[in-house]
């Protein structure tokens, strides 16, 4: 069945294309062409389903990279998922990942849940059984005995058993592998934010154990010195990427952020929905140090991709408005922001030949929204239609 969708802008993701109006036409779920009205319109059938969007914008679906469906976004989400069982923790799964779907987010990038039950629930959606954004799962954490997030089941304490755990997630289908290079505020008694949880030898066995099934690292990593042993090993993304000194102060390092541009490395800031009231609870000068990092980064050309930390407690399911007006709010430009959360983030996650972009052979992940997000991404909250590979999410 092929759909005819036209309304007063399209978007397709790079901020130097755009048509006005603009119209896309979908078939079999795919993006079979892009351009205006009436370009579009010679593409199709006559028996073509046709719905028009006035003063609304049509834009690819938005792509969060850093979620955690496992956990509830609750001021305690350790122990609420410590006492469901298997069969609670997939149904609550589910209904968060229908939350991301609803709020036009038609991709996720799952950076730890319980055991590698997230890859259940993907496909489960892939084969139709369940609605949900395509989900890309990383299983349970790489994480030394008792570190970070142990209690997901990604416990490491010898080369013997990283080798063993990363050939696990591989057999069990996960699509990354996630290292927990810090300590963080997640795990009870656990290691703090600038505690090292690897060596630089140990990163780089991870890494190559990766690569050797195919699979990017994803590394957890809030000091300077995990960022470049991270780096070094060889890892896709960056998360949280904050660059701070062992003793929890900046220390921005412009060679390696030059060195993480030029080798296409990613960060992931994976700044919570909640960030305004993070930020009255840091004050001023703090806050203002976290928007100066994420200027800074992007003044190196570090690719920035887009992740709200979902699931922690200050950062709920479904509000991926609320972490883009961060960006918005530090003054980068909306077009910037609206690439961000598409185009780059399906790039650096190994989808941009899949989705993050409206043209012709993509999946058709999209969105209409009333308005124009380019004035203001506020206008992503009232949205017309959610289109997961052409298929009406709502």
């Amino acid at each position: 069945m092929q759909q005819i969708l036209t309304a007063s802008q399209l978007l397709t993701g790079p901020t130097d294309r755009q048509f006005a109006p603009g119209a896309l036409l979908i078939d079999g779920g795919k993006i079979a062409a892009v351009g205006t009205p009436s370009e579009v319109e010679r593409h199709a059938s006559p028996t073509a389903d046709r719905y028009d969007y006035p003063d609304a914008t049509i834009l690819p679906g938005l792509i969060n990279c850093h979620v955690h469906l496992a956990f509830d976004a609750s001021p305690d989400p350790v122990s609420a998922l410590q006492s469901s069982s298997d069969d609670e923790l997939l149904a609550a799964m589910q209904q968060r990942a229908h939350e991301h779907l609803f709020a036009g987010v038609t991709t996720v990038r799952d950076l730890g849940d319980r055991r590698g039950l997230i890859t259940s629930l993907r496909d489960a959606i892939k084969r139709g059984e369940s609605t949900g954004p395509r989900i890309l799962a990383a299983g349970a954490p790489v994480t030394p005995k008792g570190g970070h997030c142990w209690f997901l089941g990604g416990e490491v304490d010898s080369a013997e058993s990283i080798r063993a755990n990363v050939r696990h997630n591989a057999r069990i289908g996960t699509d990354l592998i996630k290292i927990m290079g810090n300590g963080g505020q997640m795990t009870p008694g656990g290691p703090g934010m600038t505690d090292a949880q690897f060596t630089s030898e140990q990163l780089r066995l991870i890494t190559s154990e990766a690569r050797a099934a195919g699979l990017p690292a994803a590394v957890h990593a809030y000091t300077t010195d995990a960022i470049a042993a991270a780096v070094e090993a060889g890892v896709a993304t960056v998360e949280h990427c904050t660059f701070h000194g062992n003793d929890g102060a900046a220390a921005l390092d412009d060679d390696l952020a030059d060195r993480m541009a030029l080798d296409g490395v990613a960060a992931s800031p994976a700044l919570p929905s909640g960030w305004r009231r993070m930020w009255d609870m840091l004050g001023p000068q703090r806050a203002e140090a976290i928007a100066d990092r994420l200027r800074w980064l992007r003044r190196h050309d570090v690719p920035l991709i887009f992740g709200s930390d979902a699931g922690v407690p200050i950062s709920q399911h479904g509000d991926p408005v609320s972490t883009l007006e961060l960006y918005e709010h530090i003054g980068f430009p909306q077009a910037d922001i609206i690439e961000l959360a598409t185009t780059t983030s399906a790039r650096h996650i190994g989808l941009g030949d899949v989705t993050g972009e409206i043209r012709p052979g993509l999946d058709a992940d999209v969105v209409v929204a009333n308005g124009d997000p380019t004035r203001g991404v506020g206008c992503l909250r009232h949205l017309r239609r959610v289109l997961r590979a052409g298929i009406d999410s709502w």
